[in-house]
């Protein structure tokens, strides 16, 4: 099974900027999409971007133009770095990916990094 660990939330003041990453272990697996999600308090999860294999990326209306995702095939890590950031960018981000391991294939979730954004 793969494990997906998130890694570069914290506190940031209005403004700043925080690098997410979020590296999958095990062996034996390739790994499709791969995604950067946040849920913030009392409300559901929702996506933030998305990125394919091939570099293809989709964003959030909400965070286009301050998050850019990126992601390294050869180490199975993704990246999230968030710019301009604001209060309601608040919320625990999860990372996920698209994994076919063998004749199966599944989702598999990140545990959560929180991000505040407050001054």
């Amino acid at each position: 099974q793969v494990q997906l660990v998130e890694s570069g939330g914290g506190l940031v003041q209005p403004g700043g900027s925080l690098r997410l990453s979020c590296a999958a272990s095990g062996s034996g697996f390739n790994i499709n999409t791969m995604g950067w999600y946040r849920q913030p308090s009392g409300k559901e999860r929702e996506l933030v971007a998305i990125i394919t294999t091939g570099g293809s990326t989709n964003y959030a209306d909400s965070v286009k133009g301050r998050f850019t995702i990126s992601r390294d095939n050869a180490k199975n890590t993704v990246y999230l770095q968030m710019g301009s950031l604001k209060p309601e960018d608040t919320a625990v981000y999860y990372c996920n990916s698209d994994v076919i391991d063998g004749i199966y294939r599944y989702t598999a979730w990140g545990q959560g990094t929180q991000v505040t954004v407050s001054s």
